[in-house]
């Protein structure tokens, strides 16, 4: 039997209040002795090196990088605790920052009502990425709340923590708080930048609204706010996005003439919406124009190609891009990579595909979990599912993990293919992670082993509805 999280961290949590119980943390006083006067004169003192710069290393921290399991790593501090190392606030915040990567927010919320209770003030980092974490988690009123106790802490929140929530509320399609927010900023007692204004911006754009975003940017020009690349950047992607190439070209120019430079980005911009005009050719000139502008090329344009090329079918001539982008010495990232490798995969030449992720690893480019998922699926679509198993061990290997779907459709086929130790190791793997069967891949099961019988279905269903 597993042991639920909540009882984990509980367990692991429970002797910091106990502990906290027993003794309250009292402040230190420093003797208070007047200065005595003194005729002999004072050396100065030997150079030392200040002790800020002399990081003392913490045990605790250099065990925990190694933790990759937050269960594990909730124990460990526990077991610290146990031994009688004192935790400070460079403990508590490394380990709140794994807790949060794995959403773990009770452990991450227990602790901080710890720290508030010891009266150990926090930074403001700490807030931001936790205000960060709880908008990926679609969490908004976690973050709000977060936000509102920042003080409690003793931390002072700065322009940079509004900016944060603010972006948090946009991406979490709460834009109505979001411009509550933005328009009580100096009640608040913040004085809002170029980053909040762009932030508004992206949040009109999102909801297709040109002419509110465009009011937002006059009105920068209107209050002096610096207009910056990445103003810029919002409006012209939205233009880029309808076909507008005409309207791009022309905010092109006028972030030219106020003297802001594009950036690899803007030119990407407008290569992506070229090419869905069909002007491919038109595009690689805006590569190269780039350049003569002082602009430098970086592999986000060239992956705008090879990502356009793939989609028309001509993936020969997107390698040959990705050779001369190797001539001129640029190194090919994953994304490039992966590019290429889903386009293959597509049309069916997963073997093809499966020589650049060797190509890659040889480079020194190491794959990621999308590079993995799409080989996997990418060998069971041309039902070579050995060439998927050998694929799976290697991404088990290296920490990244299948979708469910890629699972089912590996074991399905396995089976279908007589590879019953195969399969036995995926559905292993599969249970150690918690991961089930659906529907979907039982039926198909089922009616592969009973062709014939017709009510095989219905009795699949039967069977999981009785689970």
């Amino acid at each position: 039997m597993f042991r639920s999280c909540r009882r984990v961290i509980n367990h692991s949590l429970l002797s910091l209040y106990r502990l906290s119980v027993e003794h309250k943390p009292t402040r230190q006083y420093r003797t208070f002795r007047p200065e005595r006067p003194t005729n002999k004169s004072r050396r100065n003192p030997p150079h030392r090196p200040a002790a800020s710069r002399i990081r003392k290393r913490i045990p605790f921290l250099d065990e925990l990088k190694s933790v990759q399991d937050p269960d594990d790593a909730l124990s460990l501090f526990n077991q610290y605790q146990k031994m009688g190392f004192m935790h400070d606030y460079p403990s508590f915040s490394a380990l709140i920052y794994k807790l949060a990567r794995s959403r773990k927010f009770e452990a991450v919320e227990t602790l901080l009502d710890y720290l508030q209770y010891i009266d150990i003030r926090c930074g403001e980092t700490l807030f931001i990425a936790l205000i960060q974490h709880y908008g990926k988690s679609r969490m908004p009123e976690k973050a709000i709340e977060l936000f509102q106790r920042m003080p409690s802490f003793n931390c002072h929140r700065t322009l940079q923590s509004f900016n944060t929530l603010l972006n948090a509320l946009v991406d979490n399609d709460r834009f109505l708080d979001a411009i509550g927010m933005f328009d009580r900023a100096t009640k608040m007692g913040f004085r809002k930048n170029s980053i909040s204004f762009n932030i508004i911006i992206k949040g009109w754009l999102g909801k297709g609204e040109w002419d509110k975003a465009w009011q937002v940017f006059e009105e920068m020009t209107e209050k002096g706010i610096e207009l910056t690349v990445v103003t810029f950047n919002s409006l012209i992607g939205f233009l880029c996005g309808k076909g507008d190439l005409d309207g791009a070209m022309g905010l092109l120019e006028d972030m030219i003439q106020k003297r802001q430079r594009p950036n690899a980005v803007t030119y990407a911009m407008l290569m992506e919406c070229l090419c869905s005009l069909g002007k491919y050719e038109e595009a690689k000139k805006v590569m190269f124009d780039m350049e003569y502008r002082g602009c430098k090329l970086r592999l986000l344009n060239y992956g705008v190609l090879i990502n356009d090329l793939g989609r028309r079918g001509r993936i020969d001539d997107a390698k040959t891009l990705l050779l001369e982008m190797k001539r001129r010495r640029f190194k090919p990232d994953v994304v490039t990579y992966n590019i290429l490798i889903n386009y293959l995969c597509k049309e069916g030449r997963a073997p093809e595909a499966y020589r650049v992720l060797v190509e890659m690893q040889v480079g020194g480019c190491e794959p990621n979990a999308a590079t993995y998922r799409m080989m996997v699926d990418g060998f069971c679509q041309v039902e070579d599912f050995e060439g998927g198993l050998k694929v799976l061990s290697s991404m088990l290997t290296s920490g990244h993990c299948p979708l469910l779907e890629s699972f089912c459709d590996l074991v399905v086929g396995l089976l279908m293919s007589g590879k019953i130790d195969g399969a036995c190791f995926v559905l292993e793997e599969m249970e150690k992670r918690q991961m089930r069967f659906h529907l979907e891949a039982w039926e198909a099961l089922v009616k592969d082993a009973c062709p014939k019988d017709r009510s095989a279905g219905g009795l699949v269903e039967e069977l999981v509805s009785a689970c």
